[in-house]
């Protein structure tokens, strides 16, 4: 592989950081364990997995084997992030399990030089990360919250 072969894949993780970033940057601006460095990790592993797959192997097959792979390896991922409280009967870490998988998507997009898909992806997954700092959402949750409490009455 020579340099020009090269500058491409080197363009599309650095997309891929960028977009992992932007991602992980709600998380990390409210403290949670998962942020920047986890999501853009995520995201550019998933890239380049993919765009190498891409590069060396001309064969669909072969391929999508790679990113089904990065789909199983992220999940179980995402499983060890879940853990479950069974005092309080609660799970914890749903979310972060859910976007990382999620980010590990965008980074598989990248790859295939799904640009569009992948930002469009990237803006979806900041606006659900950020809904529960928003006011009007947790006013909505509350409200929601109080007709099932009530309907369970």
């Amino acid at each position: 592989m020579d340099i020009a072969e090269e500058l491409p894949i080197l363009l599309k993780l650095i997309i891929s950081f960028l977009l992992g970033a932007f991602i992980g940057f709600d998380r990390e601006k409210h403290g949670s364990d998962a942020g920047i460095r986890t999501y853009a990790a995520v995201c550019i592993g998933a890239t380049l997995f993919t765009a190498i797959a891409v590069h060396l192997v001309k064969d669909i097959a072969a391929t999508s084997r790679i990113i089904a792979n990065i789909v199983t390896g992220v999940g179980f991922l995402g499983a060890g992030i879940i853990y479950r409280n069974n005092s309080a009967g609660t799970s914890h870490g749903l979310t972060t399990a859910a976007t990382i998988w999620c980010t590990s998507a965008v980074g598989v997009a990248i790859g295939l030089n799904m640009f569009v898909i992948a930002i469009v992806s990237s803006l979806a997954l900041y606006f659900l990360l950020s809904l529960h700092h928003q006011k009007w959402y947790v006013r909505w949750k509350k409200k929601m919250m109080k007709i099932h409490h009530n309907d369970i009455d």
